[in-house]
């Protein structure tokens, strides 16, 4: 079923591609030479921590995310707004994550979000693939 995956990204998404020297702005200074992440990844709402140091490679993917809206607000809107977000954390294994909860199954993706806040989604996880876990670099901040 990796025709559902497929409909949660645009069809020209390039495969997933670590790369050491992102050209975003403020990006250079998150990642380390290996393109893994220097700094800590913290949810941007309750600074709980969700990655460490050196636990996810920088990756350019096109993905579509919901928009961020707290949990009340979210349940009492039937809208599907979301934003194309470019620059991952890429995890390849969930057991990395310091603290992170998954939203039930929406199509054949689960949605990654703060599991002290519920804020989110933070990131995107397609069923298919058990090895690749996004984390957003502008849903979530660094210490």
């Amino acid at each position: 079923m990796a025709a559902a995956c497929a409909e949660m990204e645009p069809a020209a998404a390039p495969p997933p591609s670590p790369s050491p020297a992102p050209s975003a702005p403020g990006s250079g200074e998150l990642v380390c030479a290996q393109g893994r992440n220097l700094k800590a990844v913290l949810c941007q709402r309750c600074s709980s921590r969700v990655l460490l140091p050196g636990a996810a490679t920088f990756a350019r993917r096109e993905l579509l995310l919901p928009a961020m809206r707290k949990k009340a607000v979210a349940a009492g809107s039937g809208g599907s707004g979301g934003d194309v977000v470019r620059e991952h954390w890429l995890v390849r294994d969930m057991f990395s994550f310091e603290n992170v909860g998954f939203t039930r199954d929406v199509g054949n993706v689960k949605f990654l979000v703060c599991a002290d806040c519920e804020a989110g989604p933070i990131g995107w996880h397609c069923l298919d693939d058990k090895e690749s876990f996004y984390v957003a670099l502008e849903r979530v901040a660094h210490e």
